[in-house]
């Protein structure tokens, strides 16, 4: 059997690399406007400058990075206006993905939605929750059969992320209680089949998150600063 060429192999590596990256600005390893240094990044993984920077390549587009041509690249981080913005287009188009995924979804996705619901009740660890969140949630849409809508979303969740973990952080417990009640009240929506229940109780859960960040905008000062 002949050997995968090489475009290929480099490819798959620098995939492996963006994984990795990925991991640590999804778990809050590097914040918003950390800086990344492709020669510290490449030796710590033990990878070529050149896979380094196709797996930078990889993050700007599920937006994690921003790269400035002959400048650098950082974690991408919000201005509150662009992630009031945000969280304004993912209040819309989550419902629809929502929407579009449910008669797809199946007995034992809805089972695993329901177990996940209560799980993050069980939660203590911001880190934690923040997994368990993200899972409930892109499951719910893993029905979905979409060309750019989930896409799409996955690439605002990636973007929002740090801003997640900032609300999580400022939840009072009425605030949880509350995001508990809505994640059950989902998943009733979801296993009972009623579409316009899941899309209204999707939105609110979203815009509740915007409407708190607007009252935070310390959470968006630079780190650099």
């Amino acid at each position: 059997m002949s050997a995968r060429p090489t475009g290929v192999r480099d490819g798959a590596a620098g995939a492996r690399i963006a994984d990795a990256l990925r991991a640590r600005i999804l778990g809050g390893e590097l914040g918003p406007g950390d800086r990344i240094r492709q020669e510290p990044l490449a030796a710590s993984l033990g990878a070529s400058r050149a896979l380094v920077r196709e797996a930078l390549r990889i993050l700007e587009a599920d937006g994690l990075v921003t790269t400035v041509a002959n400048t650098g690249s950082w974690v991408a981080r919000l201005s509150q206006d662009e992630c009031d913005e945000i969280y304004s287009i993912r209040e819309r188009l989550e419902p629809l993905l929502l929407r579009r995924s449910m008669p797809r979804l199946g007995p034992a996705r809805i089972e695993r939605l329901a177990t996940l619901a209560e799980e993050i009740e069980r939660v203590q660890d911001v880190e934690h929750f923040l997994r368990l969140d993200r899972r409930l949630h892109l499951l719910s849409y893993e029905g979905a059969e979409t060309a750019v809508l989930g896409d799409t979303v996955h690439r605002l969740w990636n973007t929002t992320q740090h801003y997640r973990r900032a609300f999580a952080l400022l939840m009072q417990p009425e605030d949880l209680r509350t995001l508990h009640d809505e994640h059950h009240l989902l998943v009733r929506a979801v296993r009972d089949g009623d579409a316009e229940d899941a899309e209204r109780v999707l939105a609110g859960h979203i815009r509740r998150t915007r409407l708190q960040l607007a009252h935070h905008p310390s959470v968006f000062d630079d780190p650099r600063s």
